[in-house]
């Protein structure tokens, strides 16, 4: 009589009606395959070849459990084909990656918490919502990769907020900086500057969002946020300063601007060409007291002096702040 042969139970997460991810291999007496039995050691020297065997033979790579594995050098691509392998929500949690070939590799919801990746090439790997927490980076390929919006951990942060659990939630924000700041680190390491600005943006994010919501501290680094991106966002400065621009434009034509000892001011009882040139002066001069030309041609009357002060106060700061950034993006 033939023994039935029973497939691994593993459910992925992913599965629906449409698409369904099955893993075909014989289950155990835990009822889940070699592969996908966490409780199954898999540190010994010869996992390397058995993975690289199982995944060359077309077997369900989708959350395998690979925890403490020796993997170096191991070979993980796909060759000759346009995809990746697939390793949605597998665990490679302290495994031994380093030199390890990973081009194109999908790791999305994954965790290699800890795990060991110096000197491997993950080009093109796919990392969104991957547990990236303690990874070692130092020398690996890193062009191209799939981040994401945001990390796994700060989509935990959030769902702790809305339970209500701020420990838990400064917890995950605390691991996201951690996170932030080593793919930053070796992004710089690698040469990689545009990328390595947007982890810095993202890293004193994190750190603002572990302040106190309603603290000066948390307040002057949100304005600096939308200033400058941290400094990494010169083109962000430039729009704040023709809105700035533009806002004080619109005022200086209602409250008025004293040119050749007349007020000048937008009404309804004027044509809309005398009002619409009142306004281009307006501009004008905006710019003018922005840039802190001054050239004298037109004097602020009544609050527009007081507009004009702040105006010429934020210009200068402004174009400074400009300056100091655009620099330290085009010298780095």
């Amino acid at each position: 009589m033939n023994k039935i042969k029973l497939l691994c139970q593993y459910q992925d997460p992913d599965s629906t009606k449409q698409q369904a991810f099955c893993c075909q291999g014989e289950a155990n007496s835990s009822g889940f395959c070699f592969w996908h039995d966490k409780e199954i050691d898999k540190s010994g020297p010869d996992i390397k070849q058995r993975l690289e065997s199982y995944a060359q033979a077309g077997g369900m790579l989708r959350g395998v459990i690979l925890t403490k594995a020796q993997l170096q050098s191991i070979d993980l691509v796909n060759h000759h084909q346009k995809v990746g392998y697939d390793f949605s929500y597998a665990d490679f949690y302290h495994a031994k990656l380093n030199s390890a070939h990973m081009f194109n590799i999908n790791l999305q919801h994954a965790s290699i918490m800890k795990a060991d990746l110096r000197d491997s090439n993950l080009n093109c790997a796919n990392l969104a919502d991957t547990n990236m927490l303690g990874v070692k980076w130092t020398g690996s390929k890193f062009e191209n990769v799939k981040i994401g919006k945001k990390i796994k951990q700060e989509y935990s942060a959030k769902e702790a907020l809305a339970a209500k659990d701020e420990q838990a939630n400064i917890d995950f924000l605390e691991q996201a900086e951690e996170i932030y700041r080593d793919l930053r680190k070796h992004a710089e390491h690698e040469g990689i500057f545009t990328l390595s600005g947007y982890f810095i943006q993202k890293e004193l994010t994190m750190r603002r969002l572990q302040l106190p919501r309603y603290g000066m501290k948390r307040i002057i680094s949100k304005l600096v946020d939308i200033f400058c991106g941290y400094g990494e966002a010169p083109l962000r400065i430039i729009g704040l300063s023709m809105a700035i621009i533009l806002v004080c434009a619109v005022i200086y034509a209602f409250t008025g601007l004293s040119f050749q000892d007349s007020v000048q001011a937008v009404s309804i009882n004027q044509t809309l060409e005398h009002n619409l040139s009142l306004f281009a002066s307006s501009l004008y001069y905006s710019v003018v007291t922005f840039t802190t030309l001054g050239y004298g041609d037109f004097t602020p009357v009544g609050i527009s002096r007081a507009i004009a002060a702040i105006e010429a106060f934020t210009g200068s700061f402004t174009i400074a702040l400009f300056v100091v950034v655009f620099v330290k993006k085009m010298t780095r």
